[in-house]
């Protein structure tokens, strides 16, 4: 379950779902370093074992340094976790692949996908970097940071096109309180991922409007169906999607008040501007920021996903929220599939 001492991590950055994938590589062994932009807060992780930026009352490991210097952070480490928004990876990823080992593995936690290009944060990785498939990894799950940084039991999954690569990943994250599975299915987990989040806001957008529970199980469920129409088209494996990258990360995102996506989808639906639900969730909403991106793959693959087509025409202003509504309950009906 835990990894040898001699391995390294780096994780950049130190947001709330980076610093809990560098408390749990601590835990399990691993020697981490994480990059804060701000000196406080490393000089906090560094004196008092705590990020004051997200997690003020939780106690980080004693192995679980930090540093204001990508190229320090990244000296030596085995594992290179990537934990920033997915719009500004590229210019980010630029500056720090200099400084990347020859056989570094890139765990990329990121769940959006990256506008103008369409393409997924694995592919942006391997674009930017050169670096090989084989040597990028995907952490994606049912994982709300809170509550695995309280030490709740969760559940991942890891996936890398080289088993072996995904092995050594999982290794590096087995706690008794985080349990990450292995799969080789890179693009189902990242779509899974990055789709969940603009169902979530479709949840949101129900729950703010003061629609029920009926409601929001139906754009779940068909949240599901239309994310496993476009995975499955561009090469993932159906199960994948109804695994934990799949199904419970939907789950989660989609039903939790800890969530952001679902959290700016019910002050969307309870009549905020976009400007005013993403500022008052004062955190990065994957889903408003991809949503155009993911609709830009559904029409490229000839995959119908009417709720993502309604939530994108939502915050492109182009529909109201009586009109989004309406559009999804008056189509054609038609077998479920």
């Amino acid at each position: 379950m835990t990894q040898d001492r001699s391995a390294r991590a780096a994780v950049l950055s130190a947001g709330s779902w980076g610093t809990a994938v560098a408390k749990i590589m601590a835990d399990a062994g691993t020697d981490v370093t994480v990059h804060a932009r701000r000196a406080e807060i490393a000089d906090a992780i560094n004196t008092e074992h705590r990020n004051p930026g997200y997690f003020p009352d939780v106690d980080l490991p004693s192995t679980l340094t930090a540093t204001t210097d990508p190229a320090a952070a990244l000296n030596g480490a085995d594992f290179l976790v990537l934990s920033i928004p997915a719009q500004s990876l590229r210019e980010s990823l630029a500056a720090w692949a200099p400084h990347i080992g020859p056989d570094t593995v890139i765990v990329s936690l990121m769940k959006g996908i990256e506008r103008d290009t369409d393409l997924r944060a694995s592919e942006v990785i391997t674009e930017v970097t050169g670096i090989p498939a084989e040597r990028v990894a995907v952490l994606s799950g049912p994982n709300l940071a809170a509550e695995i940084m309280a030490g709740q039991p969760a559940a991942a999954t890891v996936a890398c096109p080289d088993e072996a690569a995904a092995v050594r990943v999982q290794q590096a994250c087995h706690t008794p309180y985080f349990r990450p599975y292995t799969s080789t299915d890179v693009t189902g987990c990242e779509l899974g991922g990055a789709v969940k989040n603009v169902i979530a806001l479709a949840v949101g957008i129900a729950s703010g409007m003061g629609l029920g529970h009926n409601a929001q199980a139906m754009l779940i469920t068909r949240g599901l169906a239309e994310t496993t129409r476009l995975a499955t088209a561009m090469g993932a494996h159906p199960a994948t999607l109804a695994g934990l990258a799949g199904l419970g990360d939907l789950i989660a995102t989609c039903s939790s008040p800890l969530s952001r996506n679902r959290t700016v989808g019910t002050h969307l639906g309870k009549g905020l501007s976009v400007e005013e639900a993403t500022a008052a969730t004062r955190q990065t909403t994957e889903g408003v920021k991809s949503a155009q991106a993911i609709l830009g793959l559904a029409h490229a693959h000839g995959v119908d996903m009417p709720i993502t087509d309604v939530v994108t025409s939502l915050l492109n202003g182009k529909v109201t929220l009586e009109q989004a509504t309406a559009a999804l309950m008056q189509r054609p009906p038609k077998p479920e599939r």
